[in-house]
């Protein structure tokens, strides 16, 4: 009797053991799922009046807050929190890095202290276990299988799993039997599906934001901040961007945190103070920059954006009093910018500034010392412009000439506006051909699509000047080919045909001129002389008397003249 009891009880227990092999979730060794769940948490999002927009999960990949969810629960919200294993509530700070396509985001929570998730680097096993995260203290696992890896973005993994799992377990971690966060779940398309999906944790570990982040559509589509890149260059590169897509609010806390986390670069503190000018908060840039110049390296950089901003208030908002700014100030500024750095920019504001007070011999001697010392064009061109103001017209040119050397034929765009401004110059002192060469090398350097209307009635009206009338015709022709309906140029082009003998062509632009307006004189007129010149004077003094019956002066002299 008491071997059979031995018997069976053997039964038993090698049952029991078959039973623990083949049930599902004991297939394998469970992992510490207690030790995961510990940086587990709810997220919840809410709007601009603080009503509740999602509920998600997300567990900690940092030890200092940083986090992983889903994206969407982030889409148009103003506040987010989580809620740890606790119970405890802690605010989101800010956000890392996002995925729209896979739904995935990267955030910073205001805590001094968080337990990360140990993530796993490889998958080899196949079986996995869900953690669904239910509220404090509670801890649980759905053993899974992957049934399916496919590569994204060359390194990472988008994984299929066996089994459905309900939206409320979207975020939640997948382990493998160390307990290392596999994945991330993700929320399931379809209604009925019969797997989920999830993305690699490593991919949401390794979202991170760039200098661009502020024009992704991930960043427009939320409020809450963005965090301040951790390389220097994209950090300026974000300042910037949000200078340009941020309002007034958002972009002050951009800079703020700049300024917390760049507390010794010059950036900040320009754009705080740049701010602050646009706001015409002038005693507000003084104390920037004086906090400024307590923490920063290159003082010379702060000084010269401040006496910049002080230059720009004098002359264009000298409306606004403030009398702790003047332009000796800005000079002083500038000044002291320069003796610390020799930057020639800052040397320009200099003269620029002594220009404006019309102290004309210094801010020559410094434009020339600048134009000498860099072999710049602006140099010699701003030391024109003081002689312009003496009225030394000779000077002017021999500068012009000057600025336009440090060009090298053919000319680049740049040497355009000197030739332009040189050939004006020209044009003043009478030397029409000198003109027209400089507007021949400006249209060359700019390219003909490049150049309006109006430069061709310029130069049409120098080779007037200067008797090229062929030239001249040439260029209202194409002054005409870019206005094709300009009745002005019309009845320039009707008076120079006139003028070289083209009577017929004459008669033809002057009947255009007509035909687009019946009641401009110059049509009448125009048709009328060239008419009595080519011999026809019936015809041409009706059209003469037509002239002036529209109200022209010059119609009878030329009726008193043809009409014998």
């Amino acid at each position: 009797m008491r071997k059979i009891e031995c018997t069976i009880n053997n039964i038993l227990i090698s049952l029991s053991f078959i039973v623990f092999i083949i049930s599902p979730n004991h297939a394998m060794a469970q992992p510490d799922t207690k030790k995961v769940s510990k940086s587990m948490f709810t997220l919840k999002t809410f709007n601009a009046e603080g009503a509740l927009l999602s509920s998600s999960n997300g567990f900690y990949v940092g030890p200092n807050g940083e986090a992983v969810s889903n994206f969407e629960p982030f889409v148009n919200a103003h506040k987010a929190v989580i809620i740890d294993v606790s119970g405890k509530e802690y605010p989101v700070e800010c956000m890392l890095g996002a995925n729209y396509m896979y739904d995935v985001a990267k955030f910073r929570v205001s805590t001094k202290k968080s337990i990360p998730v140990s993530l796993a680097t490889s998958t080899e096993d196949a079986a996995i276990w869900i953690i669904p995260f239910k509220g404090k203290n509670t801890f649980s696992s759905i053993e899974a299988k992957i049934i399916k890896a496919e590569k994204i973005q060359k390194d990472y993994d988008y994984y299929t799993i066996n089994i459905a799992t309900p939206d409320e377990m979207t975020s939640c971690p997948a382990v493998n039997s160390n307990g290392d966060v596999v994945g991330m779940i993700q929320k399931s398309a379809k209604d009925n599906a019969t797997t989920t999906s999830a993305i690699s944790s490593l991919f949401a570990n390794d979202l991170k934001l760039t200098g661009l982040s502020l024009n992704s559509s991930e960043m427009k589509s939320t409020f809450i901040k963005a965090d301040i890149p951790d390389n220097y260059e994209q950090a300026q590169l974000m300042l910037y961007i949000a200078e340009s897509a941020y309002d007034s609010l958002r972009l002050e806390s951009v800079i703020t945190d700049f300024i917390q986390k760049y507390p010794s670069s010059t950036d900040g503190y320009i754009s705080a103070a740049r701010q602050a000018y646009k706001g015409n908060r002038f005693a507000d840039i003084d104390n920037i920059i004086e906090n400024g110049l307590k923490k920063c390296d290159k003082k010379d950089d702060l000084h010269f954006n401040f006496g910049r901003m002080i230059f720009m208030k004098e002359v264009y908002k000298e409306s606004l009093p403030y009398p702790a700014w003047s332009l000796d100030k800005a000079f002083d500024e500038a000044t002291k910018a320069y003796s610390q750095n020799p930057n020639v920019q800052y040397r320009q504001l200099q003269a620029d500034i002594l220009f404006t007070q019309r102290k004309y011999d210094e801010a020559f001697d410094m434009y020339m010392d600048i134009a000498t010392t860099q072999k710049t064009p602006i140099g010699y061109y701003q030391a024109a412009r003081c002689k312009e103001q003496q009225h030394d017209t000779t000077t002017v040119i021999a500068l012009l000439d000057s600025a336009i050397a440090t060009f090298s034929k053919p000319y680049l765009k740049e040497a355009a506006s000197y030739l332009f401004i040189r050939a004006q110059w020209h044009i003043k002192q009478g030397e029409y051909r000198k003109a027209v060469a400089d507007y021949n090398d400006y249209e060359m350097t700019m390219g003909e699509i490049n150049v309006n209307d109006g430069f061709y009635f310029l130069r049409y009206q120098a080779e007037l000047e200067g008797r090229m009338f062929q030239q001249a015709l040439n260029d209202i022709t194409k002054a005409l080919n870019k206005s094709p309906n300009n009745t002005e140029y019309m009845a320039e082009k009707a008076s120079l045909e006139i003028r070289v003998g083209y009577y017929d062509k004459a008669m033809e632009t002057a009947r255009q001129i007509i035909s687009l307006e019946a009641t401009n004189s110059d049509g009448a007129l125009f048709l009328g002389l060239a008419q009595c010149l080519a011999g026809n004077k019936s015809e041409g003094i009706k059209n003469l008397n037509k002239a002036k019956e529209l109200g022209d002066t010059q119609a009878q002299s030329l009726i008193d003249k043809y009409g014998k």
